[in-house]
């Protein structure tokens, strides 16, 4: 009897002790969750941003060049379809292609020596170049793209689907695609300025 009721007894214990140990791992998994989530969104955020510091300039991009304590060569100005912008002393250059701070780079250096002893330049975009999204939506056309567009954003801005739309054959050919090829997206797909998105329609 006494040994069966040792029995009875070592097993609780060793139950209490998986309990015990369960509740310890979990509890330590909960905590890891909580330090690496806020981790991982802000790897997130600045991949993000990185993604976009990396911006290229093309045509219809409207942007302002400052250039503290000049207000002379402080201008607002919009990428011409040649992919080039004039600027005082520099004359007309190309800045197709150009991220923003290369485009500050450029100006400081052309600036710098002839024109000013230590040129400090700030270039920010005032208005992003349009991207166009047809097929069936309600009002087809060109927007002004913003960050952090999706096709979902978009095709709001578009005044919505059509009732013949088909929301699940949605194509885009991106403004930097040589061959033109329209690939297949779903409504989460991030744009960049100059995309073309065509919403085809629905048969059934």
């Amino acid at each position: 009897m006494k040994r069966l009721l040792s029995f009875y007894q070592d097993a609780e214990a060793a139950q209490d002790m998986k309990y015990a140990l369960f509740c310890v791992v979990l509890f330590v998994l909960v905590v890891m969750s909580l330090f690496m989530s806020p981790a991982h969104a802000e790897s997130q955020e600045a991949s993000s941003t990185r993604g976009f510091s990396e911006y290229t300039l093309g045509s219809g991009d409207l942007i302002k060049i400052l250039v503290y304590g000049e207000e002379d060569l402080t201008v607002e100005t919009r990428i011409r379809d040649a992919g080039t912008l004039s600027f005082p002393f520099l004359g007309e250059f190309k800045v197709l292609g150009m991220t923003v701070n290369q485009l500050q780079t450029r100006i400081s250096d052309g600036l710098r020596g002839d024109y000013l002893v230590d040129p400090r330049v700030t270039v920010s975009i005032l208005e992003y170049r349009q991207f166009f999204i047809n097929g069936e939506v309600k009002k087809p056309g060109g927007f002004s793209f913003q960050p952090g567009l999706t096709v979902r954003k978009a095709v709001s801005l578009a005044g919505g689907f059509t009732e013949r739309a088909n929301k699940r054959n949605i194509f885009i050919i991106s403004e930097n695609d040589v061959l033109r090829t329209p690939r297949s997206v779903s409504l989460g797909e991030a744009l960049k300025p100059g995309d073309i998105i065509t919403v085809e329609q629905s048969f059934f």
